[in-house]
This record gives C-alpha cells, structure tokens and sequence, in this order.
C-alpha cells in the first residue's frame, strides 16, 4: 500500500509527541514536518530524548499554507482558538486535515463563543467539519477534508452512554459524569496546578458546572437520540500520569436485566475492535488501557434506585487525543483502522 506524507503542527506538547510516536511507526505513513513554536529550529529528538535514533526531523515554524503543498495530511494540534485562524478552503483544497484542538467541534459558534471566551469567525470550515468520533461517524469521516478530533473526557463520556440513549433505556435529564483525569491532560505548559508538590498525594474536583467538554458532550449524545440533552459533568484531577475514568449514572426507564442491557452494548459495539466491554462485577480501570487506543466499558445496574452505573476507561492521549487521531486518518485515507495503534496497553506504567 503506497504511502502518504504526513505533517504535525504543534508537535511538542504532549499530544502532538503522542501523535509523532505514533505516526513514526504507521506502516503507511511518512512523517515528514514537525512544527513547534517552543522549539523551532531544534532537532526534534532534542526535546524528546526517547527520539533519539528514530528521528533527524528539525522543528519548523509551521506555516500551515506552505505545509499544505507538500503533504497529504496536517495534524494540527494546538490550544483552542488557534487553529479556526490557520484552516482555510485553500488549505482543505490541497490536503485533509485532523484538528486536535476544540475550534470545529461544536457546530453552534454561539455555543463554542459562550463556552470558550473565544472568537471564532471560520464557519465556512465548519460547516464542512466531521466530528470525528470514529464510532459513530465512521461513514462520514471517509469522505471528509477536516475532522475535528474529539476531546479525551468527551471520547470516554460519549462511548460509555451512547447505546443507553441510542436504545431509549435511561432518562435524558438525569445523566451525571464523574470523570477523572491524569495530569497530561492539563496540557505541558507550566501552572501551578500541575506541579509535583501541588497535585501528587491529592485529589480535586475543578471546573464545576463549566467544563468546556460538557456542550460536546451534549451535542454527540443528543444527535445519538434526537433530543437535547442537558446533563452534569464534572471533571477531577487526580495525581497519575496518563487515564480517564468516567462513571456515568443515569435513570433507567424501566427494570432491566444485566443480559437486557449486555445485549444492547453488544449491538453497538461488538465490531468496533476498540471497545472492550468488561465482564459483569468486573469495573473497568486505566491501568488496562495506558498507551493504547482501547475503551473498556462496563456497567452495573442499582436496583435499589433504578439506575444504571456504567464506567469508560481511555489513555487520554491515545484514544482521548492521538491514537483517535491516527484512528481518524486510516479512516480518511482507507487503511485499515488499526494500522499503526494496534498495540497492547503497557503494563505497568
């Protein structure tokens, strides 16, 4: 199978490193620019050490309209607000895109401006943008130009209720996540809250009732039923490297069986090769899926108040960033979606 050229912009954060690890051992790709801001100029392995050997690539500046010329696909990973600027007609008229950031996720401006405290004036780009949950978008994301690569709370979050809500088993109104993440997914730059002294040995909860994850949330999951959802989200941080852990409670609609509600995540999921649905009384848990693209999901129903418990564990930065990133291109491209993030989860890490 020939290969393709590939390009990350933003390289140097932690997942646009994910994201070059992976590319760099994708049979069919041939990773060719690596931009950083931070780092121009600098060989990439310098600021990456486990590069050494695998990579001479020299950090560039990243001019997106030059990049375009010369590859196939761009990866641009960069913090909000950045990338509605940088993407244009003409670019997605040269190559495909993979935006990891949260500019062309939401297809409400209004929302994503009340949500973000951010201007975004390219609804041209987003109009024609694909939510690239590979799950549930699959069809769409072969023919797309720009996909915009889910964020890592919404990935675990969405996956996990999806069928519930897709089946019409639980109550709209009543869903509350409680996610937890690993510290990587505050990003690499420096704050005082990702210090070593100020997150290890400790627990918290951050962004009550305003986690910009939530409208995505909302969005994906009302599209799976055709209704508008409202739900609680909140988001903790907790002193590991890489993992979400979302537990999502929901009412259900009537008395259920554990076999009635098997049957219907089986109905969804038993031919996505990257959901993994734990056996009963068996609670899913990161350690199982660090450094690999796999959800595991399971479930517990509460019989005493009707509700159902259903826990998703992801690696943050593979299935909740990179990894459904590459996961996004085999699809694009029609290579087969495994290619290049088939690994077993790491153990321990």
């Amino acid at each position: 199978m020939k290969k393709i050229k590939a390009a990350v912009i933003g390289s140097t954060g932690y997942a646009g490193q994910d994201l070059t690890r992976l590319l760099m051992q994708h049979p069919f790709v041939d990773l060719t620019h690596l931009s950083s801001k931070s780092y121009e100029s600098k060989e990439y392995a310098s600021v990456y050490a486990n590069f050494k050997g695998f990579s001479d690539i020299v950090c560039s500046d990243g001019n997106i309209e030059n990049i375009a010329d010369k590859v196939d696909v761009i990866f641009v990973a960069l913090p909000h607000g950045l990338a509605s600027s940088m993407i244009t007609k003409e670019v997605l008229a040269k190559t495909k895109v993979i935006d990891l950031g949260a500019d062309f996720r939401l297809k409400d401006l209004g929302i994503y401006k009340n949500w973000y405290q951010s201007e975004h004036d390219n609804k041209e780009c987003l109009d024609v943008a694909v939510y690239g949950l590979c799950e549930l978008h699959r069809e769409e994301i072969k023919t797309a130009h720009l996909v915009a690569n889910p964020g890592c709370y919404t990935t675990c979050s969405i996956l996990s209720l999806a069928p519930l809500l897709a089946e019409g088993l639980i109550e709209e109104d009543s869903i509350i996540i409680d996610a937890k993440s690993g510290v990587s997914g505050a990003g690499r730059t420096l704050g005082l809250g990702v210090h070593f002294n100020e997150c290890n040995e400790s627990m918290k909860a951050y962004k009550i009732a305003s986690h910009r994850h939530t409208p995505e949330i909302e969005q994906e999951l009302g599209l799976v039923c055709n209704k508008e959802i409202t739900l609680s989200f909140t988001p903790h941080l907790i002193p590991v490297n890489r993992g979400i852990l979302a537990t999502c409670y929901a009412k259900l609609i009537k008395k259920l069986s554990y076999n009635n509600v098997l049957s219907v995540y089986e109905k969804y999921y038993a031919n996505e090769h990257f959901i993994r649905l734990t056996k009963e009384g068996i609670s899913p848990e990161t350690r199982w899926v660090k450094g690999s693209n796999f959800v595991d999901i399971g479930f517990t129903i509460d019989e005493r108040t009707g509700r159902i418990v259903v826990v998703g564990a992801i690696d943050n930065l593979v299935k909740g960033a990179a990894g459904q990133a590459v996961q996004n291109m085999n699809i694009m491209f029609n290579f087969p979606e495994t290619s290049g993030i088939n690994q077993i989860p790491m153990f321990p890490i």
